[in-house]
């Protein structure tokens, strides 16, 4: 996080003693990243954080993957995977379904209505798109509610739950990282402060409201971690049994914490001409970046052609999901809210037959679509298999030959 936050009952001086109303040592927990050598809170427990009493094997939803051979374009409908009521009994984290990841992220979809266990993800960082619904994540910091076009950012390490609220089910786009994710380094300062040409900045963060003090004994939290499991990037599962329950903290301050920000509050970089994807970035990770379409003006120069080029992805694969508005180029492809696609690197790919032609003048577009490139291939998941449209690779040629070949 670029920024410090307190909340709490914090003491003047770190790694001094910190005593309750009856005496009582607190327990002082160091969350840090990279070793300590990267950015960290301390968090005030009034239990021992690490007194578990047991453990035991978790499966973690499906993470086996097959490659994307023969190669081809891809176009998943996340809608179809989840049966009309079949959504009020799954939960954001053991109902999610796995669409497409390689070894530094994993992509997944879920529609929840019942509240998560509590869970934490020891590999890395989530990055959960809130594409519909509303929900309180309750984690260790404090609550962060959740709504439409919200991305809610957990570090690695954070025990939280999801409790989905309201009579409609929660859909959301979640992002697993194997790293971190964090703003782009371009848009910060040396000191990590948002710099005046960053398209959003501190203002824009919402961070949790707390502390929670919850109680329980014998209190089951779910956590992915590194493990041995081939076929699914490393990743394993266990339930640990905390004496106590994780939400005790009575306050904590530091630079790594769970915060929301809204892709209504992305501010768009325009220009004469068409602008490329980097412009719209909004996060990165190992060996990933995450961007945002969202509507905007388009480009003012009077030859402009404001639709995408056809553009061929030669170091990274390329994924959008589309959550909103009309994305112009890809009409008469059969995506549509919700939908996924794939373009992977050693394909060119861009706007359907006709939608250069039709741009033309176009002063407007209104989108809504969260993209993700990765540089190292993606392979497609259980998830991905089940909701995938099996003739979009092909929808380029079908269209062109429905209008003659013109394009």
């Amino acid at each position: 996080m670029p920024y410090y936050a307190r909340t709490g009952d914090v003491p003047p001086k770190r790694h001094t003693q910190h005593r309750g109303g009856d005496g009582g040592l607190y327990s002082e927990e160091l969350m840090g990243s990279e070793g300590f050598s990267a950015d960290s809170s301390l968090l005030y427990h009034r239990e021992i954080p690490a007194a578990i009493s047991a453990a035991r094997p978790w499966e973690p939803p499906a993470l086996g993957t097959v490659a994307n051979h023969p190669l081809r374009p891809r176009h998943l409908r996340t809608h179809t995977l989840t049966a009309a009521e079949g959504w009020r009994s799954l939960d954001v984290v053991t109902g999610r379904r796995l669409l497409l990841g390689n070894t530094d992220v994993r992509l997944c979809y879920v529609a929840a209505g019942a509240p998560s266990p509590l869970y934490r993800n020891g590999t890395g960082d989530e990055c959960v798109y809130v594409e519909a619904g509303t929900a309180r994540v309750d984690t260790v910091f404090g609550t962060l509610p959740a709504g439409p076009g919200d991305y809610v950012v957990v570090p690695c390490g954070t025990t939280h739950r999801w409790t989905p609220s309201g009579d409609e089910p929660l859909r959301a786009y979640i992002i697993e990282a194997n790293s971190h994710i964090r703003p782009p380094k371009r848009y910060l300062s040396a000191s990590g402060q948002f710099l005046e040409h960053a398209p959003y900045c501190e203002r824009d963060l919402r961070r949790p409201a707390g502390p929670l003090l919850e109680e329980g004994t014998d209190v089951e939290v779910y956590v992915k971690h590194r493990g041995p499991g081939a076929g699914t990037g490393g990743v394993a599962g266990t339930v640990l049994t905390y004496r106590t329950h994780p939400f005790d903290v009575v306050g904590w301050d530091g630079c790594l914490y769970p915060y929301l920000f809204n892709i209504g509050d992305f501010e768009p970089i325009t220009g004469r001409l068409h602008q490329p994807p980097p412009v719209h970035q909004v996060f990165e990770g190992r060996n990933f970046v995450v961007c945002n379409f969202v509507p905007r003006k388009v480009d003012y120069h009077p030859d402009a052609i404001p639709t995408p080029y056809y553009h061929a992805n030669i170091d990274s694969d390329e994924v959008i999901f589309y959550t909103g508005g009309a994305y112009g180029a890809r009409r008469g492809s059969g995506i549509g809210p919700g939908s996924l696609s794939l373009h992977p690197a050693g394909h060119t790919h861009g706007p359907q037959p006709g939608a250069v032609q039709a741009s033309i003048g176009v002063e407007f577009v209104d989108e809504l679509a969260v993209m993700v490139d990765t540089f190292a291939p993606l392979e497609l998941g259980e998830g991905g298999l089940a909701c995938e449209d099996p003739d979009y690779a092909w929808t380029w040629a079908a269209n062109a030959a429905a209008r003659g070949g013109a394009g």
